[in-house]
């Protein structure tokens, strides 16, 4: 029974350290902070992004990406997590949500996207290797649906 218990530990701890990794995230992302963003991603990181192309790989692509994106972010960000599930076994975790994101500039930026990640602890920290965001889309139309909500 002492090994059963010593898992679930382990397992709670990697899960609370998974969920303030992404709380670190966030924080970076609403300070517009670039380097605290990506010290989130691994240096391998391959990302499904809304930015095109259909991929981005490596941290270096991923800096590229968002260089570009944050000069587009002039005003205050609100982001948050919602309906987040964290699975981790061992190294790995696969987190999935919602995620809202509201941006106050000249024109007011509300939507919800989803958001998959893939983390895997490297020299005892947890970072992101795999993200995906989306958005879901009309099929008839081929548009973007940016304005659903849960």
């Amino acid at each position: 029974m002492a090994n059963i218990h010593a898992i679930r530990a382990t397992e709670n701890r990697d899960e609370a350290e998974v969920r303030q990794a992404i709380e670190d995230f966030a924080q970076a992302f609403r300070a517009k902070d670039l380097q605290g963003i990506l010290s989130c991603y691994a240096p391998r990181i391959v990302a499904f992004d809304l930015m095109p192309p259909l991929q981005h790989s490596g941290i270096a692509a991923w800096r590229t990406v968002w260089k570009k994106s944050l000069p587009m972010m002039t005003g205050d960000i609100t982001f948050e997590f919602s309906d987040l599930n964290i699975d981790v076994s061992g190294n790995l975790a696969v987190c999935h949500g919602l995620n809202h994101f509201m941006m106050k500039n000249g024109e007011a930026v509300d939507m919800w996207i989803r958001w998959t990640g893939a983390f895997r602890k490297i020299d005892g920290k947890w970072l992101v290797t795999h993200e995906h965001t989306s958005v879901p889309s009309d099929m008839d139309s081929g548009k973007a649906l940016m304005d659903l909500k849960p």
